[in-house]
Formats: C-alpha cells, structure tokens, sequence
C-alpha cells in the first residue's frame, strides 16, 4: 500500500454504478491517475464499483493514497474496496457523510446519481451556512451536470438562493480543468 505523502485531501462524490457509459468510468480513471500524480489523496465512498472505483483503483495503481469510508448498512448492497490504503467501515450514511468531509481539504462532485446529489447538496449547504470554507468543484463532463447546474441558477436567479451563493462552488468540463482548480484551491 501506498504512503500517504501528499498535501491535498480530495473528497470525490460520484456514482457507484458499473451499467453506466464506459465514458464515465475512463474520466474517473483520468482523474485518478492525475491525483495520484499530483500527490492529491483521494476520501470517496469506499466502493469498488463504477465511477467510484475507477478513481480509487486509478490513484491506487499510480501510487496514490486512497481512504474509503463505507457503511454497514451498504454491504448487502455492494461490497467495499478491498484493496486500498485505509478502509474505514462506519455505522451508517450520515456517519460516512460526516468522517468524509472532516477527512477532506476540498469537494469535487463527478457524475453520479440520486446519492452523489445528496452529498453535494449537503456540504454545499453547510458551507452557505458557514459550516465550512472548503473549496467545491462540479465536474461537468460531457455537459452530465447541464441541467443540475441551470437548475441552481434558477434557484438564484428566482430568489430563493443569494446572488452570492455563485461564489459557493465552481464549475469546470474536464479533468485537466479540475486539477488546475485543485492547483489554485
């Protein structure tokens, strides 16, 4: 196993299903090849399945540190990494939730689904609520988050959002793109 020498923490919130586009899981293998490069260490879910483990197996085959974090309550429905750097198995999703962000220094959201919205939602709330100051980054690529994006700035341009909840996140349409947001964060 990798040692952990880096001096960037990179939580990733992306989908853990292996029936998506192989597009999808080659971007999750990108990025984890340039972390690992950039000595960036990966905190995610700590599944070994879709986009999710692509990234983990990525940074781990390059010589990177990866800490998954994985519920109990998810082993009758997928099963952990076996092979990373640190596994930490917790007692449920809000617990995972929790140990993920403390572990992590910035937020970058990948394509995923109804549990990946749930955790980006949630930490960028609670830096709207000055819970946190940690850098977030949407990963849009191909345009996946096309319409996640215009929505929040219906929710802003509607009133129901600060203007300067624009400042909370950013958003960029490839890998390279994220590791230069990665660089300055």
């Amino acid at each position: 196993m990798s040692k952990q020498t880096n001096n960037k923490t990179l939580c990733v919130f992306c989908g853990a299903q292996n029936a998506v586009a192989p597009k999808f899981l080659e971007v999750g293998r990108q990025l984890g090849a340039k972390m690992a490069e950039n000595s960036v260490a990966l905190v995610y879910g700590g599944g070994d399945c879709g986009v999710m483990g692509a990234i983990a197996n990525s940074v781990m085959k390059s010589g990177g540190w990866v800490t998954g974090v994985f519920p109990e309550s998810l082993r009758n429905i997928e099963n952990e990494h076996q092979n990373l750097s640190e596994i930490v198995i917790v007692d449920s999703m809000h617990t995972r939730k929790e140990l993920m962000y403390k572990k992590s220094d910035i937020f970058a959201i990948l394509p995923g689904g109804f549990g990946t919205m749930d955790e980006m939602f949630e930490i960028l709330t609670w830096k709207q609520l000055k819970l946190h100051n940690k850098p977030i980054v949407i990963l849009n690529f191909d345009g996946y988050w096309d319409h996640l994006v215009a929505l929040m700035e219906n929710i802003i341009n509607t009133g129901f959002a600060r203007q300067e909840n624009r400042e909370l996140y950013a958003v960029v349409n490839n890998v390279d793109e994220l590791m230069e947001f990665l660089a300055k964060a």
